[in-house]
């Protein structure tokens, strides 16, 4: 092959005894069927002259499932922000235990990343959606299909099943109806709940968040928050509370920013980030 003339490959069959010279041309045997006994002339594809298309690469696999950047809040007649927070990112399926002292603003950082309430300045994304772009009934389905919430007194509904409580909140997924109860009772069933039909007041503390858990999973959301999920619970029992909402997040791809002034539960988590440190000047750069 001549230098420079790049690697060539044949597209085309040569006939039997053909060979492929210096030129890269082919020869034909004596004997051998050439271009003026009919048959097709090869052709020659200089490597590199016809580029394999390539999709793109899709943005929703890097981009976070949370963004928090420059976020302030205060109640009216308060003197002081009561949340300040610089920046704060939730990758794809990342955990995160955030603490502070109680009434540090928790509660109301997760309900502003939620959409229930507007920030004084600030931008809060939750899977490449800027919830303040959304109004009304659309922040409001967006927030049932991307945003599942455990609160702290779990507030199921009175009188429904435990079933009945996680298909209630598929009524804003993208799943078809004929499909929610099996998906209510399997949710459950992994969460250890054997009783998918009982009253949610019949249910034990414990069982009770479970459910609450299954009903945030329900439509398979971006991000997960829980708000003091163990609160109510015993030592032993919110060890394994915290293990299985962490479970059940991992194994359905969500990222979990659970917020708690119970200093037991850092240690369960692999990242740790308190309200104080992000409310710090270096932080609040800018802000």
């Amino acid at each position: 092959m001549r230098a420079g003339s790049g690697v060539r490959e044949l597209a085309g069959a040569r006939s039997e005894g053909d060979t492929i010279g210096d030129s890269g041309a082919v020869r034909h045997r004596s004997g051998a069927r050439g271009p003026d006994r009919g048959t097709q002339t090869p052709f020659l594809i200089e490597a590199g002259a016809m580029p394999t298309k390539q999709n793109p690469p899709d943005p929703a696999e890097n981009r976070p499932a949370l963004r928090v950047t420059g976020l302030v809040f205060s109640y009216p007649g308060s003197s002081e922000p009561t949340v300040r927070v610089g920046s704060l990112s939730l990758d794809a399926g990342e955990q995160v235990v955030l603490t502070g002292s109680s009434g540090r603003g928790k509660s109301t950082l997760l309900h502003l990343i939620a959409g229930l309430m507007e920030p004084d300045r600030g931008e809060v994304e939750v899977a490449g959606t800027v919830i303040g772009s959304l109004r009304g009934s659309a922040r409001d389905r967006f927030r049932g299909r991307q945003i599942g919430m455990v609160f702290q007194t779990f507030h199921l509904l009175h009188g429904f099943s435990a079933a009945e409580n996680v298909m209630a909140a598929m009524m804003f997924s993208d799943r078809p109806r004929s499909e929610h109860k099996a998906r209510a009772i399997a949710l459950l069933e992994r969460l250890g709940i054997d009783r998918p039909h009982a009253p949610g007041e019949d249910l034990s503390v414990g069982q009770q968040q479970r459910v609450a858990v299954a009903r945030a999973l329900a439509c398979g959301p971006s991000l997960v928050l829980a708000d003091e999920p163990t609160a109510s619970l015993d030592p032993e029992n919110a060890a394994e509370a915290v293990r299985l909402l962490r479970e059940t997040c991992r194994e359905n791809n969500a990222a979990l920013l659970c917020v708690t002034h119970d200093p037991s539960l850092v240690g369960l988590f692999d990242r740790h980030e308190s309200l104080d440190a992000l409310a710090q000047p270096a932080a609040l750069a800018g802000v």
